[in-house]
């Protein structure tokens, strides 16, 4: 018998909800604020889907089931409305789950989910399995409904995790808990917990692996009916370690296994910590050790995450506009010795600025800010005696800071903030970036 199916919000997850459901038989209505055109709806998402022009709750009448968008929030008047009749509430990750009949790695964390998301993926697609990667990363995991899958390799955000029961990775992965997301959750503790929501579901036949150097997340072991795995930097009698140039995993009853790091595109500790975490799932998940370390040396670095820019006139441009919070800005920070030029800004998420400020006092000569959280980080940054410029636009951060460089200098965007003030998306914030440095005068380089 064919539901009748409330999809809240129509993005890219919305249209692929409407499309999948559509096609296996549910009748699909679905609300967004956005109009048609504002929304660049994909037709193939229209058929057989009701549109609305609204995401209120009188869209609630006669439906059976709600799943809204990861952009919705739980405060979101037709969630409230639902959850007070009775109507069933779940997430499209939760949906998906239920449907699958492959295991599910699902990676979640604050910083470097789509990076190791992409190790693992590629680390099970060499072998030959049919691999499905995707989820937050790109490809919501409801189109792997579409296929045939032999496992699924799943992003997963705080957000697709307000809504699970039932969803089951056979194994999950938190990476780290930073402040982010702030202005969503009530908390710090609220957002930590709605992480680790990804082992809810999980028993004692599956792999819970953690970054046992983060407290947030070490804290949650003795809580999880999985059985715990761990990464860091220390050896440890059981899990993933760093040892000179190369990962190091050990298992009890079996012989250490090396994972050698000097021939990976990926630059900076942070990425050191998620080939630590990639290793340790791919290796649960089935990938064995020679197409771990094929994934290693064959990844690129993805897009808008400590990529190389421009190398000109002696000075080094970097785009890391995936640094959307303040951790993944500190882990930026932390790649570069200095001297550096710090472009940072956009809007604030509601966590604190000290941690970047402290990141940046060694390293920093000068700090630019630009957009709606400018003065905020301006604050912070000149409390720790950290140089600082002001900007209203990217494009005019990039010009002030073509202005101040000198031979050696680094140039980084880790802007510890969202993109929403100015852009779309972290994405459209790396591109505008990218440009802004290739119309300098030289292409970016140094006076």
């Amino acid at each position: 018998m064919s539901r009748r199916v409330l999809v809240v919000g129509f993005g890219r997850t919305g249209q692929a909800l409407a499309r999948v459901l559509a096609a296996r038989g549910d009748r699909v209505r679905a609300g967004d604020r956005r109009d048609a055109r504002a929304l660049k709806v994909d037709p193939r998402a229209l058929a057989g889907v009701e549109l609305h022009a609204s995401d209120g709750p009188e869209l609630l009448d006669g439906v059976d089931l709600v799943v809204p968008s990861p952009g919705v929030p739980r405060s979101a008047p037709v969630l409230a409305e639902a959850f007070r009749r009775g109507v069933p509430v779940v997430s499209e990750i939760e949906l998906a789950g239920r449907e699958l009949s492959c295991p599910i790695v699902g990676i979640t964390g604050t910083n470097g989910k789509s990076t190791t998301t992409t190790l693992v993926g590629m680390a099970l697609a060499s072998t030959g399995r049919r691999t499905f990667t995707g989820g937050n990363l790109g490809t919501p995991l409801v189109t792997a409904l579409e296929g045939t899958y032999d496992v699924c390799v799943a992003e997963v955000s705080s957000f697709q995790l307000e809504w699970v029961a039932r969803f089951r990775p056979r194994v999950g992965c938190l990476l780290n808990v930073t402040d982010d997301h702030l202005d969503r959750h009530p908390s710090f503790a609220d957002y930590r917990d709605t992480k680790a929501r990804l082992f809810a579901a999980q028993t004692a036949e599956d792999f819970a692996v953690l970054n046992r150097d983060d407290p947030a997340v070490a804290e949650l072991a003795p809580r999880l009916a999985a059985r715990v795995t761990t990464f860091g930097w220390s050896p440890v009698a059981d899990g993933a370690f760093v040892e000179q140039d190369a990962v190091m995993l050990r298992r009890p009853g079996t012989i250490d296994e090396r994972y050698d790091l000097t021939r990976t595109r990926l630059a900076g500790r942070h990425n050191v910590e998620n080939v630590l975490a990639a290793v340790t799932v791919a290796r649960l998940a089935g990938a064995p050790p020679a197409a771990v370390q094929r994934a290693i040396d064959e990844i690129e670095p993805l897009p808008h995450r400590l990529a190389l820019v421009a190398d000109r006139g002696g000075v080094r441009w970097y785009d890391d506009s995936k640094a959307t919070n303040v951790g993944a800005a500190v882990k930026s920070l932390e790649s570069f010795a200095g001297p550096v030029v710090l472009l940072a800004g956009g809007v604030d998420k509601g966590g604190s600025y000290a941690p970047l400020a402290d990141a940046a006092r060694p390293r920093v000569r000068t700090a630019i800010v630009f957009g709606a959280a400018r003065e905020q980080i301006a604050s912070a940054l000149e409390a720790a005696q950290v140089t600082v410029a002001r900007a209203a636009t990217l494009d005019a951060a990039v010009t002030l800071a073509a202005g101040t460089v000198r031979p050696g200098d680094t140039v980084l965007l880790a802007p510890a903030c969202s993109s929403f003030d100015q852009f779309a998306d972290y994405a459209a914030r790396g591109r505008a970036f990218r440009d802004a440095v290739a119309a300098l005068p030289g292409g970016g380089g140094g006076r």
